[in-house]
């Protein structure tokens, strides 16, 4: 199902569960109220957060607060978005348990100014695979509104309690040791490969000869990131290697061109 498409469902779907509105009398208030029996949505609870209009809703507003949710201003943003970006408000909406629209604006902000330039839709979304899709033991701080997939954290959680104790792994020195290296040499070759099967770039002899694995863990890890968790650590080798294989093809070119 195309992003668009998905998106259309969960709009009908919110719909839906507007539509089981009835009106009671509530004595504490003096005034009648609404309540709702919903199947796909916490309805209750985005009214709140949204302070949406219970007398007016209609399948635009639920398409608009769809949107809301998968990080966009409008739903119009949303139909005009690269293809990356809608791809990202999928996985965003997906993955709300993990991850709020909010705190992942806080932490992709932080990442930039980290780097010193602004991400584009591409390397944001596969910054989001590799930190927040692939990854499991996240914990939003916010509300997941899917009715849904509450039900079903509720269950995995029973199941996955004993878990929750074990010791993440931190990396609190640098240079890394010399096994941890070892391993996230082979990982950052791994991604190297996958990438240059993906781009396939029209030298790649030349941009293998430019690769340096070592150098690009050097960059990508920083003392004052310290500490850190290893898997996270992983996952950023992962996450931002795309861009440095980029610009290694762009420079593998420019060499090919010369000797050309």
């Amino acid at each position: 199902m195309k992003t668009i498409e998905y998106f259309k469902l969960q709009a009908k779907n919110l719909y839906k569960d507007f539509k089981t509105q009835k009106s009671y009398f509530d004595p504490n208030y003096g005034r009648n109220l609404y309540e709702y029996a919903p199947k796909f949505f916490d309805v209750d609870v985005l009214i709140l957060d949204y302070d949406i209009d219970e007398d007016n809703f209609s399948l635009m507003n639920a398409q608009h607060y769809i949107a809301k949710l998968a990080g966009f201003t409008r739903w119009t943003e949303m139909l005009k978005a690269s293809p990356s970006a809608q791809e990202l408000s999928k996985l965003l909406f997906d993955n709300m348990h993990k991850i709020s629209v909010i705190e992942w604006d806080i932490y992709i902000s932080g990442e930039e100014d980290e780097k010193g330039f602004l991400f584009d839709d591409g390397f944001k979304l596969d910054i989001f695979k590799a930190v927040f899709d692939e990854v499991d033991g996240h914990q939003s701080h916010g509300c997941d509104y899917r009715l849904v997939r509450n039900k079903k954290l509720s269950n995995e959680k029973h199941i996955i309690k004993p878990k929750k104790n074990k010791i993440s792994v931190q990396i609190s020195a640098l240079p890394l040791s010399e096994s941890d290296r070892k391993e996230f040499i082979e990982i950052a070759n791994r991604k190297f490969e996958n990438i240059l099967e993906t781009i396939e770039p029209t030298y790649p002899e030349l941009l293998r000869k430019l690769w340096n694995p070592d150098q690009y863990i050097d960059e990508v890890l920083k003392s004052d990131m310290l500490p850190i968790d290893r898997q996270y650590a992983l996952s950023l080798i992962e996450a931002f290697l795309l861009h440095n294989v980029i610009y290694l093809a762009t420079e593998a070119d420019k060499q090919g061109l010369k000797l050309n």
